[in-house]
């Protein structure tokens, strides 16, 4: 029969799957794109303003470079997308950045790109995550004050989301990012219907005073910005074996589908915001979006179907991490740099640990700074741009090695975008450094060092319990030592219990108040139980410590090489009557922990049945 917390995790997760389900959890390309391409979509909806807020810097006039600077972004876009596909083929089983740069390039690269990656997963949840909330909040604006709390609320909601499974997080998310791409595209038709229409006027362009001249680091620094549109390219890569088979071709279709639509929603959305005069909001309660939605739509129904669509994705945009850390962090765990609980698979074939790992992080992030999308934008694409420089040029080595048919034009491709991504990973550290990017920079090369940290731990383990050149020993002198408290029917079945495990047992009882050990040695003796009582006497009224002492006693004295401590407890019928006796037990398993050649074990006895 179920316990009451297991019946409340399947009510909240679901029913558990057995591992011959795994082949049936993956995703249809319908499916998966919602799953894999809501970071990359999402993107469109806030990347444009942050270029757009770069520019402003140098006055009205400097916003007429927001075009070109949305066209080489999307130039950009459509190279990595290619060079991607290729790694999508190469790697069936997933061409993450880290295992295309450590099997290509070599340890150092795959660390830094597995570095790079899981913490611009984590800047991912919170961008997204707060660029929604900003949506929403721009619709309400006395929703403001309540900004923090709201971002933690669907963060933890996404993550109970993801605990329930692939195909059910697909479901969940399939209708939003297809509402946004339908309210995108319709934003598009109609910005171009209107401005076609006779007579049509675009409104003024808003007297933006500069503070600042125009110079060709403003207009590097709003391309730095503006490729925040990249994020999430990369998902497809890493998560090749989420899709049903053929699951190379069905990635690459996908890829290619994603790429398309968001050159199409970045860069038209870039192209009417110029064409519709759109400047940022100073109070920065209302997104440029939202202001180009009025501009087209009005205030009626579609404008609001716009923004429930655009807060909805930029929001579930998050769950693109939830695919990619989790599986990352496993296949780091794997091959031994990170903790291997984030290798085991949960109840729904999701790995959980990752997932709770991934909502806790980015929910700090979020409390710390307290929500705001444009100040944890400086902080993002750093480490997509490392991962994608370091992805392709181990592309570029793959091909190289292999030379397979056509392998020169195929290491070209692969080159150009190692080399164009290499080119703006300068330019936007160098333009982001002091934004904030720095942080990133540095939090790079120390989660770096707790890889190899724990890599260093797991061998520095296996050498010690390795049986290889080790003589084991045929006999163990094993002393069992029982903790009693007073003589009670869970004592006497805690002694049968040592007497069973060992024929060397003793009774050893702490005396706190000394008045009460004069009738426990009386009720001993009259019980014959066939076990020595020792008394330790306590001055100082604890119980650990003369209990300790005992213990490196008998092991020195008694050349014991086991020594196994029994504490019996009470099992009772209800959860709080624990909280009314005492927790020794516990207190006693938390001292003895890290001593060596002792084994602390509870006998429970089970009150009222």
């Amino acid at each position: 029969m179920a316990s009451v917390g297991q019946s409340l995790r399947r009510l909240i997760i679901g029913e558990r799957l057995p591992t011959a389900r795994a082949i049936h959890e993956r995703l249809p390309k319908l499916l998966a794109l919602p799953v894999f391409a809501s970071d990359a979509i999402s993107s469109s909806a806030y990347a444009t303003e942050e270029i757009v807020l770069a520019l402003a810097l140098a006055g009205s006039a400097a916003l007429s470079y927001t075009t070109g600077v949305g066209a080489a972004i999307a130039l950009l876009f459509a190279i990595v997308a290619i060079s991607y596909r290729q790694t999508v083929i190469a790697y069936p089983s997933g061409g993450g950045a880290y295992t295309v740069a450590r099997e290509n390039i070599g340890l150092g690269a795959g660390l830094i790109a597995a570095a790079a990656l899981l913490t611009d997963y984590v800047l991912t949840v919170a961008v997204s995550v707060a660029s929604g909330i900003a949506a929403i909040i721009s619709a309400a604006p006395a929703l403001a004050e309540w900004r923090v709390e709201m971002c933690v609320v669907v963060i933890a909601a996404i993550t109970l989301a993801n605990l329930r499974g692939l195909r059910e997080s697909g479901r969940l998310f399939a209708g939003p990012t297809y509402l946004f791409m339908f309210s995108g595209g319709l934003l598009l038709i109609m910005g171009v219907a209107r401005l076609l229409t006779p007579h049509a006027a675009a409104p003024p362009l808003p007297l933006i005073a500069a503070e600042q001249g125009f110079t060709i680091f403003l207009v590097l620094r709003a391309f730095a910005s503006g490729c925040a549109a990249l994020t999430g390219i990369e998902a497809i890569a890493n998560s090749v074996p989420a899709f049903r088979p053929p699951e190379s071709r069905n990635a690459a279709a996908t890829l290619l589908w994603m790429a398309g639509i968001c050159i199409i929603l970045f860069f038209g959305i870039t192209f009417l915001t110029h064409l519709y005069h759109i400047a940022p909001d100073p109070a920065g309660q209302q997104t440029m979006l939202s202001k180009l939605g009025i501009a087209v739509f009005g205030h009626g129904f579609l404008y609001y179907m716009l923004q429930i669509a655009t807060a909805t994705i930029l929001v579930l945009a998050a769950n693109t991490s939830f695919t990619g850390f989790p599986r990352l962090a496993s296949i780091l765990a794997r091959d031994g740099f990170a903790a291997r609980q984030l290798a085991n698979l949960g109840d729904r074939l999701v790995f959980s640990n990752g997932i709770l790992l991934l909502g806790a992080a980015a929910s700090v992030l979020i409390v710390i700074f307290r929500g705001r999308q444009h100040a944890l934008i400086p902080l993002y694409a750093i480490g997509v741009f490392i991962s994608f420089t370091l992805s392709q040029a181990g592309m570029v080595r793959y091909w190289q090695k292999r030379r397979t048919k056509r392998w020169r034009l195929s290491a070209a491709v692969n080159g150009i975008g190692a080399v164009t991504t290499g080119i703006v990973l300068l330019v936007v550290a160098s333009v982001k450094f002091a934004l904030g990017a720095w942080i990133v920079l540095i939090f790079i090369p120390l989660l770096i060092a707790f890889f190899l940290k724990v890599h260093q731990h797991y061998r520095e383990l296996a050498a010690a319990l390795t049986l290889e050149g080790s003589d084991l020993p045929r006999a163990v002198h094993h002393v069992v030592l029982v903790l009693v408290p007073g003589l009670h029917r869970g004592v006497a079945s805690a002694l049968l219990y040592a007497k069973a495990i060992s024929p060397e047992c003793e009774a050893v009882f702490v005396e706190i108040e000394p008045s009460e050990t004069p009738k426990l040695q009386e009720q001993w003796n009259q019980a014959r139980l066939g076990c020595p009582l020792t008394i330790l006497k306590s001055p100082w009224r604890s119980l650990t410590e003369p209990i300790l002492q005992y213990i490196r006693t008998v092991r020195t004295e008694r050349h014991a090489d086991l020594v196994t401590v029994v504490v019996p407890e009470f099992a009772t019928t209800s959860w709080w009557h624990n909280l009314l006796h005492n927790q020794a037990g516990l207190l006693l398993k938390l001292a003895l922990l890290r001593e060596p050649g002792v084994v602390v074990t509870n006998v429970r006895y089970h009150v009222g049945k």
